[in-house]
């Protein structure tokens, strides 16, 4: 049995649960709670868990006795026990009200192809999982979730090495994390070679985060044990002064969340030099203020296209970005990737200066959103999509880059702009889109799109009154 066969198996079994009126999110907690017990006691790792508290002797119980055993467990591993095993289960409670439900959620994973499952791996399984929820609309889980693909398009962009400290402030299922984590394994001759510091050093402490949503930091708890990884994930808001010590990164890859605070107050950081209500560009202060000043401290962070053209505040943190960061690369993603369709978004990608003055002289934007076919669920993003991005990228060497726009060629998607033609644009503008589409399709301003709104509303209007009197007509 496959990875997904055993994944949509365990899928499937949200069916169970549904006259127990769980979502699918409670769902996947629930399936953490009693996974967690299985593959400790395939992994060996039991011996974290009190015996009396162990698989075998959840899945001996049935009926309400089960039931009763199941809330007391939660309980005891939550209040009483340490580490990762404590982090996941500290505040849990059950939502499942019917002993049947439960026994027979036990038995169904009790009986999967657990060796299958060691042999592709643990951590795939349940990352599988994690997509299944972010995939199903009624979730909301998906609606940023960051596809696979572009995580793993920005690890190998960002090449995380041996020793450096990588980090997610918004961290989610600890994706981003895991992508960094498995890119250093890969990539490194020999991992198990390494002295035995440095070999420590990246279990415990080179991938680290930080989430808001305490179900959401369960899971991101889980998937990093399954894949090994000990480093620190803070369960706290990053925007608020829990984030401050939150600093000296070698890399950064993040897609933090978009939108304002709520009531619109602004963030509780008190180190910011430009707080502002929006997310996003707090975010932004954070992530390239949270780079160490070496030179060579990096970051890959998903935005949305707001970012780029706000202004008051907006542009005094764009100018400051490109002072204290040379800010080489904007990629500009196509629409459908993620669920919330009317977001467009955009990675940025940046180093901190020794310094910060004077690091941005030129910033390379690739297009890869007009004149593209339309993606999401039936037509997924896929690898081969960003292959002449990463050939453009060229491992972020400027001199090596090679322009493909010219005015024989017009519709080259990467083009390069001076720190003087930015500075030059209204408000400092990045918003820069220089494409036109062969659909006919071309993003349209907001004045555009209110104009068009009216038009046709306009016509409905109309069309309403004739019909209206051709009724009185026929009537009279």
């Amino acid at each position: 049995m496959t990875t997904q066969e055993i994944v949509s198996k365990l899928w499937n079994l949200c069916n169970v649960l549904r006259d127990d009126g769980i979502t699918y999110h409670q769902y996947v907690t629930e399936l953490t709670y009693i996974l967690f017990l299985k593959m400790a006691k395939e992994t060996g790792a039991e011996k974290q868990i009190p015996e009396g508290y162990r698989w075998d002797v959840l899945k001996s119980k049935s009926g309400v006795e089960l039931k009763k055993f199941y809330k007391e467990l939660l309980n005891h591993l939550g209040e009483n026990c340490t580490g990762r095993v404590r982090e996941i289960y500290q505040g849990s409670a059950t939502n499942i009200e019917e002993p049947k439900n439960l026994e027979k959620i036990i038995t169904t994973i009790d009986g999967l192809d657990w060796f299958s499952a060691r042999e592709e791996g643990l951590g795939n399984l349940y990352e599988g999982l994690l997509e299944k929820n972010a995939n199903e609309k009624k979730s909301g889980a998906g609606q940023y979730f960051t596809p696979r693909v572009l995580i793993d398009v920005m690890t190998r962009l960002m090449k995380p090495q041996p020793g450096e400290r990588c980090n997610d402030p918004a961290c989610g299922t600890f994706g981003f994390m895991i992508s960094a984590s498995q890119y250093v394994r890969e990539n490194t001759d020999d991992l198990f070679q390494l002295d035995a510091d440095t070999a420590k050093f990246e279990r415990e402490e080179a991938f680290t985060g930080c989430e808001l949503v305490h179900d959401t930091h369960r899971l991101a708890l889980m998937n990093a044990m399954l894949h090994d990884i000990e480093g620190e994930i803070k369960l706290a808001d990053t925007l608020s002064n829990a984030g401050k010590e939150m600093k000296g990164y070698d890399v950064v890859l993040t897609n933090p969340p978009f939108g304002t605070k709520k009531g619109g107050e602004r963030a509780t950081r008190d180190d910011f030099t430009f707080p502002t209500s929006n997310k996003q560009l707090n975010f932004l202060q954070h992530i390239y203020r949270s780079l160490n000043t070496d030179g060579k401290a990096r970051a890959a962070v998903v935005l949305p296209d707001n970012v780029l053209f706000a202004d008051g505040d907006g542009e005094k943190i764009r100018k400051d970005l490109m002072e204290k960061c040379n800010l080489h690369t904007i990629l500009r993603l196509p629409t459908g990737i993620f669920y919330a369709q009317g977001v467009k978004t955009n990675v940025l990608f940046f180093t901190r200066g020794k310094t910060d003055k004077a690091n941005t002289k030129e910033v390379w934007i690739y297009d890869l959103r007009n004149d593209m076919p339309s993606f999401g669920k039936t037509n997924p993003l896929k690898k081969e999509d960003f292959d002449d991005f990463v050939a453009c990228y060229a491992d972020g060497d400027l001199s090596a880059r090679k322009e493909t726009y010219s005015e024989e060629n017009p519709n080259g998607r990467w083009r390069k702009f001076t720190y003087d033609e930015i500075l030059a644009r209204d408000k400092t503008s990045l918003d820069i889109t220089w494409m036109k589409s062969d659909s006919g399709t071309d993003d349209y301003t907001l004045a555009e799109l209110l104009e068009q709104i009216k038009e046709k509303s306009s016509n409905i209007s109309k069309a309403v009154a004739e019909l209206e009197a051709l009724i009185g007509e026929v009537e009279e």
